[in-house]
């Protein structure tokens, strides 16, 4: 199956780096409207068959410009949402929360799952969820899915599951609102990225972190 992981649209919370990662959460800017409705060009020659968004309001308009484009019926998850923040929430994303909030989710995606947001969920909670709705994903039989999930959510995830993302690679790539990752593999026999934010992967390499939009930790802003 080819997997495509779309990172949101930007919203206010976005512009103002706060770690807001709360149900329903914020809408779209005017921005963040412009960026989806680009989508169903930008995404033209995939073949797109399932499209599923988190339970998060950005991620549903986000998807509909595209569902609109292809005939789809938007599948709402809620295991695709945003890692929660837990008692970090609406913090800075600037600050020593925004750091904790990305060393932690990295610490997943290095494999200590047994580690919890402050507050919040486990590794082994937030990379259940997300599996499970990838799993049901690739039961649909659909040779390409899109799944319009979060920045954190999507970087931690890959990291942990892609065999040729290390997590290095993962923490110093920015992924900007609606940027996209590419994935081809299935849950029995394990995922490859191709493809992040429209540059090819072909092996990983070590980097500086970063924060959960993909920008450098000292400019995070919550996915």
């Amino acid at each position: 199956m080819r997997l495509l992981l779309v990172r949101h649209g930007q919203t206010p919370s976005n512009v103002d780096f706060l770690l807001d990662t709360a149900i329903p959460g914020p809408g779209l800017t005017a921005l963040g409207e412009q960026q989806a409705a680009a989508l169903p060009e930008a995404l033209a020659d995939e073949d797109i068959e399932a499209l599923y968004a988190s339970t998060l309001i950005r991620t549903q308009l986000t998807a509909a410009p595209l569902a609109a484009a292809r005939g789809l019926d938007i599948v709402v998850r809620d295991g695709i949402r945003e890692v929660s923040a837990g008692d970090l929430e609406m913090l800075d994303g600037h600050s020593e929360a925004g750091r904790l909030y990305m060393e932690t989710i990295f610490a997943w995606s290095a494999g200590d799952t047994a580690r919890r947001m402050p507050g919040g969920e486990s590794g082994a909670e937030a990379l259940a969820r997300y599996d499970s709705v990838v799993a049901e994903a690739a039961g649909t039989g659909a040779g390409t899915v899109a799944l319009v999930s979060h920045g954190a959510a999507i970087r931690m995830w890959t990291a942990a599951r892609a065999d040729n993302v290390e997590v290095a690679f993962a923490a110093a790539r920015p992924l900007d609102n609606t940027g996209v990752v590419i994935l081809e593999g299935s849950p029995d026999d394990g995922w490859k990225a191709l493809s992040w934010a429209g540059a090819a992967v072909e092996s990983t390499g070590r980097g500086a972190e970063s924060g959960p939009a993909g920008r450098p930790l000292g400019e995070v802003e919550q996915g």
